[in-house]
């Protein structure tokens, strides 16, 4: 197994973050990694919510499902992902900071079959690959915070002076 930790400050609100990066559908958007993905029961995000993703592992592109196994909104996500000889936990935490937010990735890697193996030899390739992801989710989180400041304010309606 490799055990890979990473941890990133964006400017977007713990809620916002959380909701964002929890529901795994949106992960093609900010992992370089990750080529497709879709959510498999599109209702709402939670315990048991099931994502189809591609992936890129070395020259090719597997197909992995995860699954929220654990889920306590603003604050941590679990998903464990399957496919292709490769099991993957994924503990993404959320802590609010006065500038927005704190996220630490915790991601649990095994290889299986005959890919065990070559794990020991993959660190290098494995930390990369999360570098990316979280410079990916970091860049789309800040992105994100900027677009909800650059809301214009509501027109209020003034009545003309008589």
């Amino acid at each position: 197994m490799t055990t890979l930790q990473r941890q990133i400050e964006t400017r977007l609100g713990a809620e916002q973050a959380f909701a964002y990066i929890a529901d795994f559908a949106n992960s093609m958007h900010w992992d370089p990694g990750v080529v497709a993905s879709e959510a498999v029961d599109p209702t709402s995000v939670g315990l048991g919510s099931r994502y189809r993703l591609s992936v890129r592992l070395g020259g090719r592109t597997a197909a992995m499902e995860y699954r929220i196994t654990s889920f306590d909104a603003p604050n941590v996500v679990v998903l464990t992902g399957k496919g292709s000889g490769v099991t993957a936990v994924d503990e993404i935490r959320f802590t609010p900071t006065g500038a927005g937010t704190r996220i630490d990735y915790t991601a649990d890697i095994t290889l299986g079959g005959i890919l065990r193996l070559a794990q020991p030899f993959l660190g290098g390739a494995f930390r990369k690959l999360a570098d990316d992801a979280l410079g990916g989710m970091r860049t789309k989180l800040d992105a994100l915070a900027d677009a909800q400041t650059a809301q214009p304010a509501p027109a209020i309606a003034v009545d003309p002076a008589p």
